[in-house]
């Protein structure tokens, strides 16, 4: 592993065990970087701040390893998705708290925007609302998630049991709709 790339995850791992114990807002950068040991400038050298820290996990963690070629749709997809966010819950249930500008929320809604539209593309006929049924099962999907990982559900439900109840209720709104 490069040094670059052991900086990286040293930082990550820090970034992961500080918001275990305290919200993301009350950790500075300074903390991080005394947490593992890494000078400050050695941060901005790999990452603009904080925010983009939490990204890179994500992305690293998940978009990065990902081969869309091994998908066969949205559903496989996504079910790689919950899986990863199930296996990392603690994590990114804290994550998905963040708000402001460059936040995983507006990262994922980014990510998440062209598997949104690809289960559109499969599920409803094309018309001039595609851009609000976008946003709009986006939105519910986050929402949901952060309350999945969370366990606000009142039953616990692991990857594949979400999945289930998230296909059901589009297919039952792509119904209605079409």
């Amino acid at each position: 592993m490069s040094d670059s790339n052991a900086t990286k995850n040293a930082l990550a791992a820090s970034m992961k065990k500080l918001m275990r114990q305290r919200p993301f807002e009350k950790i500075s950068v300074s903390d991080i970087c005394n947490d593992c040991g890494i000078n400050r400038k050695s941060f901005y050298y790999h990452f603009r701040d904080k925010y983009d820290l939490v990204n890179w996990i994500f992305y690293v963690g998940f978009i990065g390893g990902m081969d869309v070629a091994n998908y066969e749709n949205g559903w496989d997809f996504l079910s790689d998705v919950l899986h990863y966010f199930y296996s990392e819950r603690e994590f990114y249930h804290a994550a998905l708290q963040i708000e402001g500008q460059n936040s995983l929320r507006d990262y994922l809604v980014e990510t998440m925007t062209p598997v949104i539209e690809f289960f559109l593309r499969d599920i409803l006929s094309h018309n001039k609302d595609d851009d609000f049924y976008l946003t709009f099962i986006l939105d519910a999907f986050l929402t949901s998630l952060v309350r999945w990982l969370s366990g606000e559900y009142q039953q616990t439900m692991d990857a594949d049991t979400y999945l289930a109840k998230i296909r059901d209720v589009i297919l039952k709104m792509a119904s209605v709709v079409a």
